[in-house]
């Protein structure tokens, strides 16, 4: 009886999980057609029509255009409360004489434009550290030199990329030019930058004040 019982509740909580997630993709569904109907943005239309006379168009099946081109401009303009970016975008072209090579090319190029996001917000938290007497000069200079030559280490630690724009041409030559925009959020971009300077310090073995570590922590 109480084998029984519990093959009941099983049965029952499978049937509940199956109809939330089918509730769910119902939701994501109606989303998504709702998102297809709404109007692009002035600017987005506008840069559609041009990037098209040059030749630009996506893959069967993927957004419009100037609906990709809008969601970009939504992640630049996305901010907090204290109206700090949320979301970083980079960019990246690339020619091959194939489609996914252009794309693997493309998508690495805006990675590493995003890594020197983080470069710059490390020279920035590394300023402030001189600012604040948390680090000499000279080592804030050497620090500074090493992490500005990172970018391809800082491009590898990136985390979830959301591919903003995907678009391609074909050349005269028959070649592929690939364009892909990335965002990746501003947190994630400062957690890399925070834990460089920290590794980097560690690495040098210089002593870490309460102060740092707060700020480096935060």
């Amino acid at each position: 009886m109480k084998t029984m019982r519990i093959l009941v509740m099983s049965v029952v909580l499978s049937l509940s999980m199956s109809a939330m997630c089918q509730t769910t993709a119902q939701m994501k569904s109606k989303q998504a057609k709702a998102t297809l109907k709404e109007k692009a943005s002035k600017d987005a239309r506008k840069e559609a029509k041009k990037m098209e006379k040059e030749g630009w168009q996506v893959s069967p099946g993927a957004l419009p255009l100037e609906k990709q081109l809008d969601r970009a401009y939504m992640y630049a303009l996305d901010v907090d409360d204290d109206m700090n970016q949320l979301y970083i975008l980079g960019e990246g072209k690339s020619v091959a004489g194939n489609y996914d090579a252009a794309r693997i090319q493309a998508r690495e190029l805006a990675r590493l434009e995003i890594a020197g996001s983080i470069s710059s917000e490390a020279t920035s938290l590394i300023d402030n550290m001189v600012g604040n007497k948390q680090l000499e000069n000279e080592d804030a200079a050497s620090m500074t030199t090493m992490l500005s030559e990172s970018k391809t280490i800082f491009s590898q630690k990136l985390g979830r990329t959301t591919v903003a724009v995907e678009a391609f041409r074909v050349l005269p030559n028959k070649n592929r030019e690939v364009l892909i925009r990335l965002a990746v959020k501003s947190a994630d971009i400062k957690e890399i930058a925070k834990n460089a300077i920290r590794e980097e310090m560690e690495k040098r073995g210089m002593k870490m004040s309460e102060k740092t570590m707060e700020m480096l922590s935060k």
